[in-house]
């Protein structure tokens, strides 16, 4: 990977954030740098859950029936707090919610309208027009341990959809270990491989053309490259900040957005954009303005690039949460936000943002807020229970 030479403040950041990874290693709590296992604002706990059925059996919450087809524009947010996804007006608020597996995490949603949900027992199978979970489909991978709670529970975390609909790529975190990407039949609803990736596959993208596959590995610092026909791995280093405080650092790849070209963006930081080729492996930085620590990000037909700013590392020196918005141009409208958020979506007509507010460390909430992305506006809106991933139906 190239890098251009890291100026007076990064080299400054890295070493007050080596400091940080250094304290955070010393804590059993922080293993992997990214969270320490605390309630979140409204004083729900991480605490293991007891596991939810692995029954394909259709299984929804109690609540309306659902009545004719799921309206477009309607939001499906993973619940990481509970064992459902909701079903979000985005005018109004929940309508329903289906009971899915224990912690979801992402959710994808393909075309035939069916969402797969990567939870900690398994990929849940819903019919987002009946509102019933048709299967969950049980992880090949070993050494998961017991069904858990918490930000570095084992099983699903990133999933992702291939362009024709007939497989699904889900990232298994695998604790204390490097994960997989398992490929699922969606027509037999079956694992057919498991590929080694690195540790904790916080996402999971599928290039344009569907022929490969890429796990975001948040605590190696790379991207793993997959064929998605010989499930051949290339591994990438993603690092701009360098490795520096292993697996006590705060300065690693969360989420991808696939551009139009190929090309792969991982936001750092509210400071760098990498540019990754992964063709190549080469990569360029590009600067970013936020100065606050990234996740979510998402990228619109037409270029855009949105990257979520979850809040500062160092009040002292670091902005709060934000939303960035990013033309194809480089140019960027930094949207501040209450409170840490996670993941991102748009809705069909580019115009409104909706930013969860489930957050994979302390200081989440039960919602999401919704951002006019002309204006800049925002409001909240309660959405099921600290929601992860989100889709826009």
């Amino acid at each position: 990977m190239t890098r251009r030479t890291l100026t007076h403040r990064a080299l400054t950041r890295r070493a007050r954030l080596s400091r940080t990874a250094a304290l955070a290693l010393a804590s059993a709590a922080l293993l992997a740098g990214c969270s320490t296992a605390a309630d979140g604002a409204d004083g729900a706990s991480e605490a293991a859950d007891a596991p939810a059925s692995a029954s394909s059996s259709p299984v929804r919450s109690p609540g309306p029936e659902p009545s004719g087809r799921t309206p477009g524009g309607t939001l499906l947010v993973a619940d990481f707090g509970a064992d459902t996804v909701t079903f979000v007006d985005p005018e109004k608020g929940p309508v329903d919610s289906v009971k899915v597996g224990a912690h979801p995490y992402g959710l994808v949603v393909g075309e035939d309208g069916r969402a797969w949900v990567a939870t900690a027992e398994g990929v849940a199978v819903v019919d987002t027009d009946r509102r019933e979970r048709l299967d969950l489909i049980a992880y090949e991978t070993d050494d998961l341990g017991p069904v858990t709670g918490g930000e570095y529970r084992g099983g699903g975390m990133g999933i992702a959809i291939a362009p024709d609909g007939e497989h699904v790529y889900v990232g298994v975190n695998v604790p204390g270990g490097n994960g997989t990407v398992e490929t699922i039949d969606t027509k037999t609803r079956k694992v057919t491989e498991t590929t080694d990736v690195g540790r904790r596959p916080f996402d999971v993208d599928v290039s344009r053309d569907g022929r490969e596959v890429y796990a975001t590995d948040h605590d190696s610092f790379d991207v793993t490259v997959v064929d998605a026909r010989t499930h051949d791995t290339r591994r990438i280093e993603v690092a701009p900040y360098g490795t520096e405080g292993g697996l006590g650092s705060w300065l690693k790849p969360h989420y991808a957005a696939v551009r139009a070209d190929g090309k792969l963006l991982f936001p750092f930081e509210g400071e760098r954009l990498v540019v990754l080729d992964p063709k190549t492996g080469k990569s360029v930085i590009e600067k970013m303005t936020a100065n606050t620590h990234q996740h979510g990000v998402t990228i619109t037909p037409d270029g855009t690039l949105l990257a979520v700013g979850t809040g500062p590392i160092d009040p002292a020196q670091d902005e709060g949460p934000s939303l960035t918005v990013r033309s194809k141009d480089g140019e960027e409208k930094v949207i501040p936000l209450k409170g840490p958020h996670e993941d991102v979506a748009v809705s069909k007509d580019g115009k409104t943002a909706y930013v969860t507010g489930g957050f994979t460390r302390d200081g989440y909430w039960n919602g999401i807020t919704v951002v006019d992305l002309d204006s800049g506006d925002t409001h909240r809106l309660a959405a099921g229970a600290r929601p992860l991933g989100i889709a826009v139906l």
